[in-house]
């Protein structure tokens, strides 16, 4: 299923069609596409070439390692998250592994680095759905992840389903109109707030 963006000025076609929806089909998701999404993950962009994410990644054809995941959302995104083929937890490094100083790069590093795998698996005809909504200490203690580690999203990985398979409150949701911000309330020059007249149209 497509949901193509309409946007204000032209973007990639990618960028347009990259949508996160709740609806997933049980067709499973091919292991080489997976590695192409990590793939990608891997040559984004990150300061000092740091790398800090990791992905930690569950697939619904090892039932106990998919329930194990699960058991690290919350309960609002399980509920759908579920019925998704892959889930993934994503983790990023707070320090540089070179001198061992915090990182104030590293959750914006790990977003570029979730662009890029969100991207790729656009161009496969895959969705993603990023979820903020985790329980990081559960997945600290499930996965072991080191003290100077933090899980911070998880993502569900897969086709998109039929809406109409959907219940009626995640129907909704996902048949509901794309909008987005006008590029006027967040593009500023001169000072905080006022417009630049890049974009002033």
């Amino acid at each position: 299923m497509s949901r193509q963006a309409t946007t204000d000025f032209p973007v990639h076609e990618l960028i347009a069609r990259r949508w996160s929806p709740c609806g997933f089909s049980a067709r499973p998701v091919l292991a080489s596409d997976l590695c192409s999404l990590f793939e990608a993950a891997r040559w984004a962009a990150s300061s000092y070439n740091e790398q800090p994410w990791s992905y930690i990644v569950a697939t619904r054809d090892n039932p106990g390692e998919f329930e194990r995941m699960l058991s690290c959302l919350v309960e609002t995104n399980r509920d759908w998250a579920a019925a998704a083929p892959v889930l993934v937890i994503s983790v990023a490094r707070l320090n540089f592994a070179r001198n061992g100083r915090p990182n104030a790069a590293a959750l914006h590093d790990l977003g570029l680095a979730a662009g890029n795998l969100s991207l790729e698996a656009t161009a496969r005809g895959l969705s993603v759905h990023q979820m903020i909504g985790i329980s990081p200490e559960t997945a600290r203690e499930l996965y072991e992840i080191p003290a100077d580690a933090q899980a911070v999203t998880a993502m569900a990985i897969g086709y998109a389903d039929d809406p109409e398979n959907l219940s009626e409150a995640l129907r909704k949701r996902d048949l509901a109109p794309r909008t987005r911000k006008p590029i006027t309330s967040f593009v500023f020059s001169g000072r905080w707030d006022e417009v630049s007249p890049i974009v002033a149209r």
